[in-house]
């Protein structure tokens, strides 16, 4: 909605808008000022007034519109930019506000920034429904078969139907209940992992899908860093500060004002060095006081930052709040401003002894060491912008009245605005090395006569109806010319515990990693560097902002000669560049080692993900701070109402958050469960509390998940092909006759408590050991080409069923003696004795629950031999012929396999076995 009016007298307050674009700072919002400065809230409802506005758009970083008021002699013409708008799932942080809504449902930034959730297949389910549909084939194929060699004698059809449910133990099944209930067992190990405390499994569908993933896309903001910035460095060009000097910086703010208290001779008000020489004379040396303390006043000057007080206890939680119950002590004060860099910058002017206490639309005041208050007035704010990339205010000093210009940005637009100097491209080297972002501070000194020629021309240009912002920007720049240079300043953006260990796991286990975030380019690229997501041996390759067909095609060649470079590029261009060249941008993109994408809205990520997916055919990773939830109502002073209301929109609107459609449209969704509770990953798939928990989850989890589903998937396939082949190899002996080979409860006691537990003991198997395979992740590659589980393993264990079936049927035939109740009884036993042995041959590691499981199995089946007098002649069993014949019916159906996997541990032995050894 258009921003009218607000309760605060600055006319204007501050919102959060981490719903939408994952941005955990306040945003400063601007009330119109002609329905701001109306006497009452009232006068609103008698005024005759419109609003142009945009058709809505996912762009959340623009709004184009105009405010007219008709009944005033002139009409008002107001223009409307994206400072005048407040968004439906964001908070504000006080007072209360008044506006006309012109964007709602389908229509708003959140909603239109939502997609629909899908329903998770893992690959290995759509693997294994492959292989369930070849065997389907398969069974229809025997039955044709079989009914064919018969001669398609008499009702032929009926034969046709009785031998497909003969031998429909081919179709597993029991598949689908072992896979459920092992994934629901990989889920509770996951969850119960010591290492990774906190992991929530919120899927019981894809757990083995974090074994087979090809890349990884990350949110910046709460997922790789803490979004906490600290001051680390000042620099003034002969002296530098960092963290274990400040204290020097301390004494020179408080000498400095001291000499000025002591020079001014009585004057209390006066306490500003005289400056007159400074820009007439620049070739005197100032002494560093002087210097340190003009660029701690700039420092404390020059933002966007505005102190908020907390109510006193007691007082309630009133939105009109009066002075006097605010407590304007230091504990009580918070900053709010639009980016975490600002409020570092102010804190540490706050810890040198300048303290901001006070900020409005107009003015603001700084506390010195000594207590006094200085006053300035704001004439003029320059926000930032990605175009300028750098910020600005003039201010007027209320004591001596003396204007002044002061600007703040990146080295590269600041170089050529600042007079010339020997070190400034140096140190931002140092600086950008250690993973600091500089900033450089400059100012200027106006003149009464040359500031009030300046905004003559500000004004006329901001009037005008076309090329407004170019027009805004020449004037500005008339002013941002040989301006004297005070300093440069190093923030760090604290990363989470142990990522850039986490990030090289995952490089070298063969996972491409791409950063997807809302945040600046300058500020995206300083965290690859720190976070080591581009390594120190690769370049980097930043995307020149493109807006046409001609301008991507260049960008694209140039990107084409960059090779073995990691890739930087924005929102808006990535968006040319998929409108024009979508495949050929792919296919450059694939080739780099890292990517990282700057300016993304919440659609763009998830997009992103869905074209990886479709041109890849690689599973994708999608790792975020999805959801911030309602806590974060509760910094700065927030009326309770507009908690409460704020709250209910953020659960209903969850799914228009930040990183939640990219969770959503990836094949795996990782939340990280950040400072803003629980909540914070409700969309994704696996919640964890910290970034460097993934390794753990990928390498160990992952590889545990698909390579025991894999074995275990077989298995069953395994157990009703070899029973099949009996069934089949006893109807040709009998003239293809559709006769059951077991009867009743034989098949059923077969599928369940004869080998059910030993078959999902599998998931307890583990080929290599937790420290081995974080100790090399070079071991993962391996299982994203899917060998675990694929034709070639499935054709094998089709080829050691069709043997063994026919070993044990053949083999009991061979030794029939008297009674056909004999032949049941020999290969029966001989079967489930077989089945407990592949899977001992299978087990890679075992586990006392393993052993437990075979021995139980075990017992059951004698138990049921003695017990089934129908099925069994229990006089037969106890005589010496039954043994040795189902011991050499079970040998040579066993044996074989026994050698043949000795010899290729021998011969051809697997990576994991060679580092074990």
């Amino acid at each position: 909605m258009v921003f009218l009016r607000t309760s605060e007298k600055a006319g204007s307050c501050f919102i959060r808008t981490d719903q939408l674009d994952g941005e955990t700072d306040w945003k400063l919002k601007v009330a119109v000022s002609c329905t701001q400065r109306l006497p009452s809230l009232g006068d609103l409802f008698s005024i005759n007034a419109y609003v142009y506005a945009q058709k809505p758009q996912l762009d959340i970083h623009s709004f184009e519109g105009t405010f007219t008021r008709e009944d005033s002699d002139p009409p008002v013409h107001e223009s409307l930019g994206i400072e005048n708008t407040l968004w439906a799932s964001t908070v504000v942080a006080s007072g209360t506000v008044i506006g006309v809504v012109i964007y709602t449902g389908k229509e708003t930034r959140s909603v239109m920034n939502t997609s629909n959730p899908k329903n998770k297949v893992g690959l290995l389910d759509l693997e294994l429904n492959q292989l369930t549909k070849a065997l389907f084939l398969a069974l229809v194929a025997l039955s044709v078969v079989m009914v064919t060699i018969q001669g398609f004698v008499g009702p032929w059809y009926r034969n046709l139907f009785r031998f497909l449910l003969l031998f429909s133990y081919i179709i597993p099944i029991s598949l689908r209940v072992n896979l459920d209930m092992g994934k629901a067992a990989y889920g509770w190990m996951i969850m119960k992992d010591g290492n990774i405390p906190g992991t929530v499994v919120r899927t019981s569908t894809i757990p083995e899908e974090l074994g087979r993933l090809a890349y990884l896309l990350t949110d910046k903001t709460g997922t790789l860093t803490q979004n906490e910035m600290i001051f680390k460095r000042l620099h003034l060009g002969t002296v530098s500060y960092g963290t274990d000097t400040m204290d020097e910086i301390q004494s020179h703010i408080i000498n400095s004002y001291s000499q000025v208290h002591s020079q001014a001779s009585g004057n209390n008000t006066s306490l500003i060095p005289p400056r007159k020489t400074q820009s007439s004379t620049p070739k005197v040396r100032k002494s560093v006081t002087s210097r340190v303390h003009e660029a701690v006043k700039a420092i404390a000057l020059c933002h966007n930052v505005t102190p908020v007080y907390e109510s006193r206890a007691g007082s309630g939680g009133d939105s009109e709040c009066t002075e006097a119950d605010r407590d304007f002590g230091d504990e009580s004060r918070t900053y709010q401003a639009s980016s975490p860099d600002e409020v570092a910058l102010v804190q540490w002017t706050q810890s040198a002894g300048l303290t901001l206490v006070s900020r409005d639309l107009t003015s603001m005041q700084l506390r010195t060491p000594g207590g006094q208050l200085l006053t300035y007035c704001v004439l003029q704010t320059f926000p930032f912008t990605s175009e300028s990339k750098r910020m600005g205010i003039i201010v007027k000093d209320e004591s001596t009245a003396e204007i002044t210009f002061y600007l703040k940005g990146a080295d590269a637009v600041m170089a050529p605005i600042v007079q010339y100097n020997d070190w400034l491209e140096e140190e931002c080297g140092n600086m950008a090395r250690e993973g600091l972002r500089t900033l450089v501070v400059a100012r200027k000194c106006l003149t009464e006569e040359q500031y009030q020629d300046f905004e003559s021309r500000y004004n006329q240009a901001k009037l005008s109806l076309h090329d407004r912002a170019l027009k805004v920007a020449a004037v500005v720049e008339s002013l941002e010319r040989e301006m004297e240079l005070l300093g440069l300043t190093g923030v760090e953006d604290q990363l989470q515990a142990d990522v850039r260990p986490t990030l090289e796991m995952l490089r070298n286990a063969g996972i491409k990693i791409w950063m997807l975030t809302g945040d600046k380019l300058e500020t995206a690229t300083c965290i690859a560097k720190s976070s080591h997501l581009v390594s120190r041996t690769q370049g980097l390759h930043v995307f020149s902002p493109v807006a046409s067909r001609g301008e991507a095609h260049l960008e694209l060649n140039a990107l084409r000669r960059r090779q073995d470079s990691a890739l930087v590029i924005s929102g808006d261009s990535l968006e040319v560049c998929l409108r024009y060249y979508e495949l050929e941008l792919l296919e450059l993109v694939r080739q780099c080692p890292a990517v990282v994408c700057c300016r993304c809205s919440p659609t763009q990520k998830a997009r992103v993900v869905r074209l990886l997916q479709q041109h890849t055919g690689r599973r994708t990773c999608a790792v975020g701070e999805p959801h911030p939830g309602p806590r974060a109502a509760r910094r700065g002073n927030v009326p309770e109402h507009f908690k409460r209301i704020w709250c209910l929109d953020a659960h209903r609107q969850s799914d228009g958050g930040n990183d939640v459609s990219m969770i959503q449209a990836a094949d795996c969704g990782i939340g990280i469960e950040g400072k803003e509770g629980k909540q914070a990953s409700l969309a994704a798939d696996f919640s964890i509390t910290q970034f460097k928990h993934i390794g753990r989850l990928l390498m160990v989890h992952g590889r545990n998940s698909y390579k025991r589903s894999a074995a275990l998937g077989q298995f069953v396939l395994h157990r009703g092909l070899i029973i099949s082949t009996m069934q089949a190899v006893f109807s040709s002996v009998f003239y293809f006759a559709s006769v059951p080979l077991y009867q009743g409860f034989l098949m059923v006691g077969y599928a369940t408590i004869y080998t059910m537990f030993p078959v999902f003991s599998l998931v307890l198997d583990q080929d290599v050991q937790p420290e081995m395979a974080m100790l090399y992740p070079e071991l993962y590659k391996d299982l994203t080409k899917g060998r675990a589980l694929s034709f070639k393993t499935f054709l094998t264990w089709v080829l050691i069923s069709v043997y063994q079936g026919g070993v044990l049927m053949f083999g009991a035939l061979l030794l029939f003696e008297a009674e056909f109740v004999h032949v049941v009884l020999i290969s029966f036993t001989a079967l489930v004795l077989t089945e407990l042995l592949m899977v001992a041959l299978a087990v890679r590691t075992w586990h006392w629950l393993m052993a437990l499981a075979e021995l139980l199995s075990l017992g059951c089946y004698v138990a049921s031999l003695a017990l089934l007098n129908e099925y069994f002649d229990v006089a037969f069993i106890t005589t010496g012929a039954f043994l040795w014949k189902v011991s050499a019916v079970t040998v040579v159906s066993c044996l074989p396999l026994y050698v043949l996997k000795y010899l290729k541990r021998k011969l051809s032995p697997p990576s994991y076995s060679k580092l074990s050894s």
